[in-house]
């Protein structure tokens, strides 16, 4: 079942903070990618090429896991387990530049490549924990 990422921490999607994505390899050992990260208010959404190691897994296995930990504050963070529910081409182009705009200050995402599309890939959070100094938040 699906859960909501708390209100107060949805500001940890608007900075641009490294996520650390962990998806499973074939052998079913753990594998965990810095990555950019978005939130549509159902979805975290990671953006990357089809043929990087966190891509394959994601399709094969659809299970991860992120932690998202807020760099003004070490104690604050969220960590989601839950599931792929889609991977689309469609409106990854644009996605991506709208991240540059965040983690790079750039209008348009340098390393575009059309020989090489990106993939949105969309995840329900099933299990969110969310802490801080004064404890978990629900």
């Amino acid at each position: 079942m699906a859960e909501r990422i708390p209100e107060a921490y949805l500001d940890l999607f608007e900075k641009p903070i490294l996520a650390h994505l962990a998806t499973l390899m074939p052998d079913g050992s753990p594998q965990v990618t810095p990555v950019w990260i978005d939130y549509d208010g159902e979805h975290i959404l990671v953006n990357t090429w089809p043929d990087r190691t966190k891509g394959r897994n994601m399709l094969a296995r659809p299970q991860v896991a992120l932690d998202i930990v807020d760099p003004d504050d070490p104690f604050r963070y969220l960590a989601v387990r839950g599931r792929v529910v889609d991977a689309t081409e469609e409106g990854a182009a644009e996605h991506i530049d709208t991240l540059a705009r965040r983690y790079m200050g750039l209008e348009r995402y340098p390393r575009h490549d059309p020989n090489r599309p990106r993939r949105l890939y969309r995840i329900v959070p099933e299990r969110v924990v969310a802490q801080s100094r004064i404890g978990e938040v629900r």
